[in-house]
């Protein structure tokens, strides 16, 4: 084979194994900007002063940018001509939040290193430090993604994983993104922290599936709890603990929480309750041992980062994360 063959061949294999992320690097920005990690965690320490909820907050925009068309920081975008934001598709309005600390990131870091560091990035590592002042795991971001000019709404709505959905349909959105039920488990995990809308979950609690019961799984003592949090035909907006054990803490309480059926969402529960799915092994190890959750966690927030971001010449960096360039 030429020398010419072998680099297609290598380039078709990077390719398909995620060789658009190549050019993602830890170390991006240690000569352009190379205070941002100090500079957004002072930000987001000044956050949690008046938002207890903040760290969960901003995991969640990540995770929910990366999850439709790649992190890519369209969530973060306000509608505008030719564009159709993402924070009103279904899976966002009035839920998603945190775009004012994202926006007041993004303002540090334009007064220091104007033009140098992308929205997508900021999102990427505001979760890092959120886990890690939780008490979570740290683990090195890679940099290096690029803005999109648009957003996707319609992929929002489909792409985006909800909790009305079962095992089996989330199980098939990851592996859509190319991640696999280690990073389902893991990335589930997040849940250990933050809080949930009654309309979530309420379903669970009074005619599950239409049988006029609650969902099974859910632990007697646990359904009183939540019945009194949301009645039925009560306010959905109410918010309860996702993990009422450590709400506000990073650990993996969440998975001796799934054990004992206290799983607040069914997508949730269904990771320990679903009858020979491959995720209940999952659980079980993590559940017994917090440093392999941690470092699996780190793992696939890493994947997660990876999946189609725009770097080189694609895309922007935006001066403003709610809005495309002039």
């Amino acid at each position: 084979m030429s020398s010419s063959q072998l680099l297609a061949a290598a380039l078709f294999l990077a390719a398909v194994l995620g060789g658009s992320n190549a050019q993602l690097s830890a170390t991006f920005y240690d000569t352009s900007c190379p205070n941002i990690s100090s500079i957004v965690q002072g930000i987001i320490e000044q956050a949690q002063n008046s938002d207890v909820r903040i760290n969960a907050k901003l995991i969640r925009l990540h995770f929910h940018d990366c999850f439709v068309d790649g992190c890519d920081g369209s969530i973060l975008l306000d509608n505008a001509d030719g564009i159709a934001s993402e924070k009103d598709a279904s899976p966002n309005i009035n839920s998603v939040d945190g775009f004012s600390v994202v926006d007041d990131i993004k303002t540090a870091l334009e007064n220091v290193c104007p033009g140098v560091v992308s929205c997508a990035d900021i999102l990427a590592i505001a979760s890092q430090i959120s886990v890690s002042l939780a008490g979570g795991p740290t683990w090195q971001v890679l940099f290096g993604r690029r803005d999109s000019t648009t957003a996707y709404q319609a992929g929002a709505n489909s792409d985006i994983p909800t909790p009305l959905e079962t095992l089996e349909q989330i199980t098939q959105k990851f592996t859509n993104k190319g991640l696999d039920s280690t990073d389902l488990v893991a990335l589930s995990g997040a849940h250990t922290f933050g809080r949930a809308q009654c309309r979530t979950f309420s379903h669970r609690l009074y005619d599950f599936n239409n049988s006029s019961s609650p969902d099974p799984t859910i632990d007697a003592t646990y359904l009183q709890t939540l019945q009194g949090t949301c009645p039925q035909d009560g306010d959905g907006t109410v918010v309860a603990n996702l993990d009422p054990s450590t709400p506000n803490g990073f650990d993996n309480d969440y998975f001796t929480n799934l054990q004992n059926n206290r799983g607040l969402l069914q997508t949730d529960q269904e990771l320990f309750s679903t009858t020979g799915a491959d995720t209940i092994a999952i659980v079980n190890q993590f559940a017994s041992s917090q440093s392999e959750f941690f470092d699996a966690f780190a793992q696939s927030m890493i994947n997660m980062g990876n999946i189609s971001p725009l770097t080189g010449s694609n895309g922007e960096i935006r001066a403003d994360c709610k809005r495309v360039n002039a």
